[in-house]
């Protein structure tokens, strides 16, 4: 695969009495992306304090005596630091504002020399201004560029976008007395609410433009349509453990099926020589793939004359091709209502 981007998040599942916190599982899990595809690639799960300090209740949920308390900061760094261990070629890194406002976990991708686009809340402090916020208080109309990150379910996720250029930082920013790196505030405001504006914070090579910035920041959803992808078709949250080794074994049972169908996905674009558009269809998907795939599993013998993969594929490609004449209406009422133009 192309060079990726990681990005972080976190899945709560509830289990047992319902509003109480303890019964909450939060997982916080890693995902990797390129232009080829996306998939789940790390998880750990998140403790807490009260937890951590009741060791009998610990050993009762079989979680290892070395297990300590940690944040869902610290549990983020961990997975950071095995996926630039491992074979993956990482670029990026985006997660959002859990992680984002944390300075150790800026100052451990400063350090490897990954590039990261980050959300912070608006009262996030930076170099000349206390709150990140203040930086886009007073910007002109003119800052502010009408730019796509990227497309969603709805078409074009369109915004107004502006940057501003913060000052460098010798420690990290310079090799030698040779800049190599700079910083970067992006701020994202809705058009149809301009009240309602997303920092971020940018470290990137000299050579990034701020539509690339952009670009990036658009690529955190990546994990969003990772969890609803293993949830619908894998049953990410169908589980109800009690106990530490049995969440671990359900939760990397089911990325692993996520990993297999992205990467079945990619292989059958691939061999498909053409991509879904030039054919007249959308391109395979995961929910697709598992759906072909369910049809291909052996079949008993009282049902061998009944509807089998050949209908499944058929009924696929019928259905793909009316999917690809409504996203374009769609997509094209939607670039229509941005311009504001009438639908």
């Amino acid at each position: 695969m192309k060079k990726g981007t990681t990005s972080a998040g976190v899945q709560r599942q509830y289990s047992g009495t319902a509003g109480r916190t303890e019964n909450c599982q939060i997982g916080v899990f890693a995902a990797y992306a390129t232009a080829r595809g996306r998939a789940l690639v790390d998880r750990e799960l998140y403790i807490p304090k009260s937890w951590a300090e009741d060791r009998e209740r610990c050993r009762a949920a079989k979680v290892p005596d070395d297990r300590e308390f940690a944040t869902k900061g610290e549990l983020a760094r961990r997975m950071v630091l095995r996926a630039l261990g491992s074979p993956l070629p990482i670029t990026w890194v985006t997660a959002d504002s859990a992680y984002g406002q944390e300075s150790r976990f800026r100052r451990l991708l400063e350090q490897s020399g990954v590039g990261y686009v980050l959300a912070v809340p608006k009262s996030q402090f930076t170099v000349g201004c206390p709150r990140i916020e203040g930086l886009f208080a007073q910007a002109p109309d003119e800052a502010w560029e009408k730019t796509s990150c990227g497309n969603g379910a709805k078409g074009p996720r369109v915004y107004h976008w502006a940057a501003v250029r913060l000052p460098a930082v010798a420690e990290f920013d310079y090799q030698g007395e040779v800049p190599h790196r700079m910083r970067w505030a992006p701020a994202r405001r809705s058009i149809r609410k301009p009240d309602e504006i997303a920092y971020y914070l940018a470290y990137a090579p000299l050579e990034t433009t701020a539509q690339e910035l952009v670009r990036i920041a658009g690529t955190r959803w990546a994990i969003e349509e990772c969890f609803q992808a293993a949830k619908n078709e894998c049953g990410l949250d169908q589980y109800e453990v009690r106990r530490y080794p049995g969440w671990y074994r359900h939760i990397t049972l089911a990325m692993l099926a996520h990993a297999f169908l992205a990467a079945t996905v990619h292989q059958a674009r691939e061999k498909g020589g053409r991509t879904g558009e030039a054919a007249g269809t959308i391109e395979l998907t995961v929910a697709e793939v598992r759906r072909l795939l369910a049809a291909c599993r052996p079949r008993p013998p009282h049902l061998h004359g009944r509807r089998g993969r050949h209908h499944a594929v058929s009924w696929s490609n019928w259905r793909r091709r009316h999917q690809a004449v409504a996203r374009r209406c769609h997509y094209l009422r939607r670039c229509r209502t941005i311009e504001g133009r009438p639908p």
